[in-house]
């Protein structure tokens, strides 16, 4: 029996979409709840030829893979496969699909707003004019400055669309540097920008890849921006030069650990704007990736498997 099963829609995102309708004619079981430990996954999935993942926060590890025998197609919602043993996934001919491209607009216009919130200092702003206080903050405009983005995939590209659009001039690195971008160095990146965007995804080659001695070479007066994955960054390294002001500022979607602890010292620092790694939640974009997830699954059963990742 062909059966798609949701092991993780938790809060439910998928099960009250529009999308979700085209379930209607197969075989499908949707958990609203986080499976607890990789045996619990197993539980789930384990009779299912399809898996649907909606939250990264759910590991889909060799032995998970290994107890999953008629398990054919993981299909992700989202673009990051870190959670997910591609190797072992190969190895035992599970293809792996995700949703590229679709969230990048989303992605890109809440970096943007990061931008512009650290830049302009608003959350503080907006905190002192609600205690009774009129501040007059000498903030930072953002035209004219030089953005630098670091991996221009499709919300690389997408942010340096939007930078060229309020008159910043961008400099890019990228792994693959193709397209018509005025191309540096990485460690010349952090040198000459006075916004540091990053937009790669977490791999072994790119965790940690930046720190402490890429901080230093930034200007007093640069902004970084994470919106990619938290441990691409040396958070350690980042907190230590955000408490010091060696920069101005910073803008994070996304942390080490997630949700970001309660004793963690971002929650303190006040030239820092925080958001709860939601960049890519919109209405637009959910519906689309949701439906694209589905879609994966049918043409990976109709022998036209697309977005394979491994």
């Amino acid at each position: 029996m062909s059966l798609i099963v949701i092991p993780d829609d938790a809060p439910p995102v998928l099960s009250q979409s529009d999308a979700f309708a085209q379930l209607r004619d197969v075989e499908h079981r949707v958990y609203q709840t986080l499976p607890p430990d990789s045996r619990e996954l197993v539980q789930r999935i384990g009779d299912a030829d399809a898996a649907i993942n909606i939250r990264a926060s759910t590991p889909f590890t060799a032995q998970v893979l290994a107890g999953c025998p008629r398990l054919r197609v993981i299909s992700i919602w989202g673009t990051g496969t870190d959670h997910v043993d591609l190797a072992a996934a190969r190895s035992r001919g599970i293809a792996v699909t995700n949703t590229p491209g679709v969230s990048a607009t989303a992605v890109a216009e809440h970096t943007l707003a990061l931008m512009f919130a650290v830049a302009r200092q608003t959350v503080n702003i907006d905190q002192a004019v609600r205690a009774g206080e009129w501040p007059r903050a000498m903030v930072q405009q953002l035209h004219g400055k030089t953005l630098g983005v670091i991996g221009t995939g499709a919300i690389g590209r997408a942010v340096a669309r939007l930078g060229a659009g309020i008159g910043m001039h961008v400099i890019a690195w990228s792994f693959n540097q193709h397209g018509g971008y005025s191309w540096v160095a990485f460690d010349d990146l952090f040198r000459r920008a006075d916004v540091v965007s990053v937009h790669v995804r977490q791999s072994p080659e790119t965790r940690g890849m930046i720190r402490a001695e890429h901080f230093a070479l930034m200007k007093p007066s640069a902004i970084f921006i994470n919106t990619a994955r938290g441990r691409v960054v040396e958070e350690g390294d980042l907190i230590e030069v955000l408490r010091s002001q060696r920069i101005a500022g910073a803008g994070l979607d996304v942390f080490e650990t997630e949700p970001l602890p309660a004793n963690s010292p971002l929650r303190l620092l006040r030239n820092v704007v925080l958001t709860p790694h939601a960049a890519g939640i919109t209405r637009e974009a959910t519906e689309a990736g949701l439906a694209m997830a589905i879609a994966n699954v049918l043409a990976f059963r109709a022998g036209t498997p697309v977005h394979v990742v491994n």
